[in-house]
C-alpha cells in the first residue's frame, strides 16, 4: 500500500537549493548536509557522515531557517517535520523575541 503523505515531497530541481545548513543548538553550530525531497511540512536530508542529532533544532534551506523536529533516522539519512513560523536568516532556538521571552 502506498505511503499517504500530507504534502507531496518534491527533489530540489532547477534554481532550489540542493543543499542546506544544520544549526545545533545550544552553540549554534553549523554542519553542511544534502536536501534529498523537500515539501511544506518536512524533509528528508542527508548528512556526509553518521552523527548523532537532538530532538530539535534549526535547518536553513534558500535563506529561511525552520525550526524542525527529528522524525526518523537511518545511516546518513534523516527526516524532519517543520514546526513553528520560518525565519529570514534568524535563529529561532538562539534567539529572544523583542519583549525579552
Amino acid at each position: 500500500m502506498p505511503e499517504q503523505r500530507r504534502w507531496p515531497r518534491i527533489e530540489p530541481k532547477g534554481l532550489v537549493a540542493k543543499t542546506a545548513q544544520i544549526f545545533l543548538p545550544p552553540r549554534n553550530e553549523t554542519i553542511e548536509c544534502r536536501v534529498i525531497d523537500i515539501s511544506a511540512g518536512g524533509a528528508c536530508l542527508e548528512l556526509p557522515v553518521s552523527r548523532e542529532l537532538p530532538a530539535r533544532f534549526e535547518v536553513k534551506h534558500g535563506g529561511v531557517r525552520k525550526l524542525c523536529a527529528l522524525v526518523w533516522k537511518r545511516g546518513y539519512r534523516f527526516g524532519v517535520k517543520f514546526e513553528g513560523v520560518p525565519q529570514l536568516s534568524t535563529g529561532l532556538l538562539s534567539r529572544k523575541n523583542s519583549r525579552g521571552v
